[in-house]
């Protein structure tokens, strides 16, 4: 049994999340939430198997083994009901890499791209700092449950003449699993006008129980000629910082363009040890998974007592999937920048402010919960303590 509730110190450690709010620009003391990394220890195979290869002692060149694809291939089976073609696995150090390769490979500067905010920022960023037009379809916000607006998704495609849509399936900030049904809708759109999809499914391994995710290029035979679908297991063993993911690109076409615009970039051969972590946690990491997933769950149960007993007017959109909440204090009357400052400068608090995914997420704040309840409960008391009397 894996001990969640442990606090390990991560300051000092050269982390993104607690050692560099003073370079951008937040007070140095502040409790982050922010950035999506876990502050759990990965799981003791994948520690182990990174020891093992610290011993062996030589850090060459290193790439992908008959080996590691057969353990994808069985995570995804297993986990997912997805049976992967082994031959169009393209390994990327991160999906936000994978995403801008696409962009670049299958897109021409001046292009149009699709999205659908509030959603993960850096799609936005790949889109517009590679030189194509940003179009946008937002999510449709009924009583905290959120929509794709099909009518609107398939106008933006006709009239801005979309080349490409980036989905993102479990959805970040919103926490949406989606349906199959509205996956197909989704398909069927993009078939008719010929938009090629790229499929960010990173949180897929986080789901709820009483939902499902479906991989999208699993839809069909014909789809996945269409799809790029990136995974990592960056987000599900926290190991980010190992820059290691797993791109699916079964169209031999485009798996070429993609290679060669990787080669453009001038990136190879994978880090070494995120190829060797990568594979112990998908061939022995299941079980410490379902322990993960069980006490996010007991986070989410707590927080949600939390906010209706100690800060009623800001809402927890119910998420179906992720481990990223989405507050809505609109209810506050506060703009953007008053609801920031209060939070970071009296709260003492880094969160992720909503307008940053775009503007329908203005009034939000999207807090990270996968962390010991402990630090999660004092960062919920700072936010109580600074927003309970607006």
């Amino acid at each position: 049994m894996t001990d969640f509730t442990e606090v390990v110190d991560r300051r000092g450690t050269a982390c993104l999340k607690y050692d560099f709010a003073a370079e951008r620009g937040y007070p140095a003391d502040v409790l982050p939430f922010w950035v999506a990394d876990m502050d759990f220890k990965t799981p003791e195979p994948v520690r182990q198997a990174l020891i093992s290869s610290s011993e062996h002692g030589i850090f060459g060149y290193t790439d992908v083994t008959p080996a590691y694809r057969d353990v994808l291939a069985g995570w995804f089976q297993r986990r997912h009901n997805w049976q992967i073609d082994k031959a169009s696995l393209v390994v990327t150090p991160g999906v936000v890499f994978a995403i801008c390769t696409a962009v670049r490979a299958f897109t021409e500067p001046g292009d149009r791209v699709l999205i659908c905010p509030p959603v993960y920022y850096p799609f936005s960023e790949s889109i517009k700092s590679n030189g194509r037009k940003l179009v946008e379809s937002p999510l449709v916000e009924k009583a905290g449950h959120y929509e794709i607006d099909f009518a609107d998704f398939e106008a933006q495609i006709e009239a801005q003449q979309v080349k490409m849509f980036i989905l993102c399936s479990p959805h970040n900030p919103v926490g949406r699993v989606w349906q199959q049904e509205e996956l197909q809708k989704v398909a069927a759109i993009c078939q008719k006008h010929d938009v090629l999809v790229v499929a960010d499914e990173i949180h897929q391994d986080f789901v709820r129980e009483g939902n499902k995710h479906t991989v999208f290029a699993s839809l069909s035979p014909e789809l996945a000629q269409r799809v790029i679908t990136c995974t990592s297991p960056s987000k599900t063993f926290n190991l980010a910082g190992l820059q290691i993911s797993n791109i699916f690109i079964e169209n031999p076409d485009l798996r070429q363009r993609f290679r060669t615009e990787m080669t453009a970039a001038g990136y190879s051969q994978p880090n070494a040890l995120g190829l060797f972590a990568a594979q112990a946690a998908y061939r022995e990491g299941d079980s410490w998974l379902q322990e993960l997933l069980a006490y996010l769950e007991e986070n989410l149960q707590r927080t949600r007592t939390f906010l209706k007993e100690n800060l009623p007017q800001v809402k927890l959109i119910e998420p179906e999937g992720t481990y990223l909440l989405w507050l809505d204090c609109r209810a506050l009357g506060l703009s953007n920048r008053e609801l920031d400052e209060r939070i970071i400068q009296q709260g003492k608090l880094w969160l992720d402010s909503g307008w940053i995914f775009g503007r329908s997420g203005a009034g939000f704040q999207r807090i990270n919960m996968a962390c010991p309840w402990s630090v999660l409960q004092e960062g919920l008391q700072r936010l109580a303590a600074c927003l309970k009397n607006v």
